[in-house]
């Protein structure tokens, strides 16, 4: 399978390089506005929209944006979409907004969104990157509805605002589940978080028994560096290193 291929793209911002378990990005909106699946579910998508789209707009302009102004310029594309996807559910959905609040404009600084645009979209034709977006956003959309569900299920026994488990009257003498208070608070966000990435981690260590590691935290791949976050700090490393042989030689 081709590492720039849609099927590829996907199944690596959902699953090998999951921005949330895997790579531990975008932690603050994470924590913060996964009280419920459905507020997971709509930062998620928004977050998914901004990224495909920025993705393919900067890729499609990756010959022309000069390097020196790259960052400032990646910006200006994200926070265009961001403006536009927070207009979109401002007047579609307020109940959503207003959930989510300050969080949608800061979809702008999302360490997730900035990483792909300078890591893959700006070396990558636009399909590739496109679906990269996609992907990185759909993965960061699974973690965000697993992470406000079991909040939402633990906290009130509702999932997706439907009571699933019927709660306990003790003014009626009705037994039933008692909700956990602490998980629809911060720090239980910390606990789901700290839960979900051990059982990432079990599988990790299962896979790796059976000769298929999943990548690294850092998102670099075997031979592949334009998923990593250190990938420029890597390569500027390795020409300094290169540097210094030569000048050695001489």
């Amino acid at each position: 399978m081709r590492e720039d291929s849609v099927s590829e793209r996907l199944y690596n911002g959902i699953i090998k390089e999951n921005p949330v378990f895997i790579q531990l990005l975008g932690i603050c909106p994470t924590l913060a506005v996964t009280t419920s699946a459905f507020n997971g579910l709509g930062m998620g998508l928004s977050a998914t929209v901004v990224l495909a789209l920025s993705n393919l707009l900067i890729s499609a302009l990756r010959k022309v944006i000069p390097d020196r102004v790259r960052m400032p310029a990646f910006i200006v594309v994200v926070a265009s979409f961001v403006t536009i996807v927070q207009f979109l559910v401002q007047g579609y959905l307020p109940e959503l907004y207003k959930s989510l609040g300050i969080f949608i404009p800061l979809i702008v600084v999302n360490c997730i969104i900035l990483g792909r645009a300078e890591s893959y979209a700006s070396k990558h034709p636009i399909i590739p990157s496109f679906f990269d977006g996609i992907g990185m956003g759909l993965g960061f959309t699974v973690s965000l509805i697993f992470i406000g569900g079991v909040r939402e299920i633990l906290g009130s026994g509702a999932f997706f605002g439907y009571q699933i488990l019927p709660l306990a009257d003790a003014a009626a003498g009705k037994a039933g589940f008692t909700p956990i208070s602490i998980f629809v608070l911060a720090p239980g966000a910390f606990f789901v978080l700290a839960l979900l990435v051990v059982i990432m981690n079990i599988v990790r260590a299962k896979q790796e028994a059976k000769g298929r590691p999943l990548p690294a935290k850092n998102g670099c791949l075997s031979g592949e560096c334009s998923g990593c976050s250190l990938a420029a700090t890597c390569q500027g490393k390795s020409k300094a290193e290169t540097v210094s042989k030569e000048g050695g030689n001489e």
